[in-house]
């Protein structure tokens, strides 16, 4: 092959990759494919993705043990506190994974709260990454951005066995993402299933709701779910 042919080639080469990173980047990631709710009174996915911890939370107590000297509490993850014991379930968004975030109850937004991170950058999601695609568990272990990165918090009040409840989302920024959007208002009355935010490209979305001895989780570390349709909890 001659040069000409070699370059040629490696040109075409460019010009494919390039296209194929603008389809996903500008019409891919941007899907928004329909989602039917299954009925009953369960707590949804929020996000797309895998589920990375599924933590019934004394009030506290530690989340997760995130490296040596470095653990989790609720507070640093929702930025609210809790006196009593809380679920919370963290799900981690690859880049392929639609973004589009839906509400898991049918409530009233009751706020919406946005916090910088606490570095200048937010930290990257790759050790979290890797350890998924290894399949390698503790899928949390040095994942820093948890505590670290920006996110909004969003409060849903909800009803659960007439009792009123509130359920937290959680959207998590990784270091490439270019924002985080909200489509709902305070005082909004969102449903079940419905869009109501985005992260734009990598992150990941915890729920958290008061836990009651009743509740049955149906997801573990590692299971695959989907915005809208996979129950979390019963």
């Amino acid at each position: 092959m001659d040069f000409a042919s070699s370059a040629l080639t490696v040109l075409i080469g460019g010009l494919v990759a390039a296209a194929g990173y603008a389809y996903w980047r500008w019409v891919w990631f941007w899907r928004n494919p329909d989602r039917v709710p299954p009925p009953g009174a369960g707590i949804l996915s929020p996000a797309d993705g895998t589920v990375v911890y599924v933590r019934a939370i004394p009030p506290g107590g530690d989340v997760i043990s995130i490296k040596e000297g470095l653990a989790a509490k609720l507070p640093d993850i929702t930025h609210a506190d809790s006196d009593t014991p809380m679920l919370l379930v963290g799900i981690f968004m690859s880049p392929f994974n639609v973004h589009v975030n839906r509400a898991p109850v049918a409530g009233t937004v009751n706020f919406i709260k946005h916090y910088p991170g606490a570095d200048a950058r937010n930290a990257h999601m790759g050790p979290m990454h890797w350890r998924l695609l290894l399949r390698r568990p503790p899928y949390y272990r040095n994942a820093t951005h948890i505590v670290r990165n920006e996110r909004t918090v969003t409060r849903f009040d909800t009803v659960r066995n007439q009792v009123p409840t509130p359920c937290y989302v959680v959207q998590i920024a990784a270091r490439t993402v270019a924002g985080i959007a909200s489509y709902v208002n305070p005082g909004q009355f969102i449903a079940k299933g419905e869009v109501f935010g985005m992260i734009q490209v990598g992150s990941q979305v915890d729920v958290a709701v008061p836990w009651t001895a009743d509740m049955k989780v149906l997801v573990q570390a590692g299971d695959k779910v989907r915005a809208g349709e996979t129950i979390l909890v019963e």
